[in-house]
């Protein structure tokens, strides 16, 4: 055999960022680097590698391990997708599809849009196949086609069942506390959007449109709309904070809201300036400061369930005990089912990993709620107060005129 022109280089090393899946000219470089004019035999290609390129067992590793990664890379990819999505306030017509008779086949139909469901398939997919696995260990044993010495993987049913009980218990458990948290975060919201309408009412109320605090007014009740949209897009992933609070704030006052660390407390701190300037009465000033404890507590109480979850020995718990049940299930089922352990294995997965992945989805609340249905609610609700401010304080003010020129036993004047 004549000599390369080129020696062959040693394949770089892959970083783990990389796609999943090598591309064909990185395989065409570092497997094939010869030119087309020269002929090299697969053997001693084979043998130069080896030699040559300490690290293709690293890249071969890496290349497994990233194929391994790709369906639940794919799954997490849909869930967290499905956490992003805007979620939307039930009418009449909603609450009516909700209570249908024909719920159950729709919701059957949907299943495979469902994202609880297709961030099932990474374990559903591996215990299913760790059963087909013993199922057809246990097969060729019985039919003979290993040595003796290989045993039938069975055993009894009587510690899954003693221990079945403790199983439910856990993800009862699991999924009441993640509903309390999902409750906590949805009063905590309602307390949030019902002091932000409160204080808007104080505002509109308090402050004279026709004085020259009239423009402090209108900015302050901005400032006021635009703190639920801070608080939301601060405890919520992948939200634009600039898009949602455009129309809301004006460019300089924007600019200082997105420099800051802390975006709700900015914009507190804003209102608070905000209130220090109009012309009030130290009475009405104090009052309207006492508003803003309403938004300092929405926002303790939201940090709180972000950032302290369940305690996570719990959650593993859980997770170790579901991952240890399936394992070692169909060992448990092969006397009384045989292969039907396929099946069964795959129904058991499916529904209780099933349970366990909604109390995680529910554990951090604010992604579930409609957020931004609710703020736009309340912006609207605020703004139509702000236009009918004038019209129902001038017809106000001619009932009372009108009342004033009646005599005082009631009968009109001559």
């Amino acid at each position: 055999m004549r000599n390369l022109k080129s020696p062959i280089h040693p394949p770089t090393a892959v970083s783990s960022s990389s796609s999943h899946f090598f591309p064909r000219n990185f395989l065409k470089e570092q497997f094939f680097p010869f030119k087309n004019d020269e002929k090299l035999n697969f053997r001693v290609v084979c043998s130069s590698n080896s030699s040559q390129n300490p690290r293709n067992s690293t890249n071969q590793g890496l290349s497994i391990i990233s194929i391994l990664r790709a369906i639940p890379d794919w799954a997490d990819d849909i869930k967290e997708r499905g956490m992003r999505k805007k979620r939307s306030l039930y009418d009449h017509e909603k609450w009516l599809e909700h209570r249908s008779s024909l719920r159950h086949i729709r919701h059957l139909f949907s299943s495979l849009s469902s994202r609880v469901i297709l961030s099932l398939v990474p374990p559903v997919i591996a215990f299913t196949s760790v059963a087909v696995v013993i199922a057809t260990y246990n097969s060729a044993v019985i039919l003979h086609w290993l040595p003796e010495f290989f045993p039938v993987l069975r055993a009894s049913s009587l510690p899954y069942q003693l221990t079945a009980p403790a199983l439910a218990l856990l993800l009862v458990f699991r999924t009441e506390a993640s509903y309390s948290r999902f409750e906590e975060g949805r009063k905590a919201w309602t307390k949030i959007l019902a002091g932000t309408s409160d204080f808007s009412r104080q505002v509109i109320a308090t402050v004279d449109s026709s004085s020259n605090d009239s423009l402090l007014k209108k900015t302050l009740l901005h400032y006021i709309m635009a703190f639920p949209v801070a608080l939301k897009c601060h405890l919520t992933h992948g939200s634009n904070v600039a898009e949602d609070l455009q129309g809301l704030l004006d460019a300089d006052d924007l600019a200082v809201v997105l420099s800051s660390q802390h975006r709700p407390r900015c914009i507190i701190e804003f209102i608070s300036q905000c209130i220090q300037l109009l012309n009030l009465e130290e009475t009405k000033r104090s009052i309207l400061e006492s508003k803003i404890c309403c938004f300092h507590d929405g926002i303790g109480i939201c940090e709180e369930l972000m950032g302290i979850p369940i305690p996570l020995s719990y959650t593993r718990l859980t997770s170790r005990f579901l991952v240890l049940w399936h394992l070692t299930l169909p060992i448990i089922l092969w006397d009384d089912c045989n292969w039907i352990v396929v099946p069964a294995t795959f129904v058991s997965a499916a529904s209780l990993f099933c349970i366990e992945e909604v109390g995680v989805l529910i554990e951090e609340p604010f992604s579930m709620l409609a957020l931004d249905e609710l703020c736009k609610l309340v912006h609207s609700s605020i703004q139509e107060a702000m236009v009918n401010e004038k019209t129902i304080r001038a017809k106000l003010k001619a009932k009372r005129g009108s009342h004033c020129n009646h005599s005082p036993n009631g009968w009109p004047p001559s």
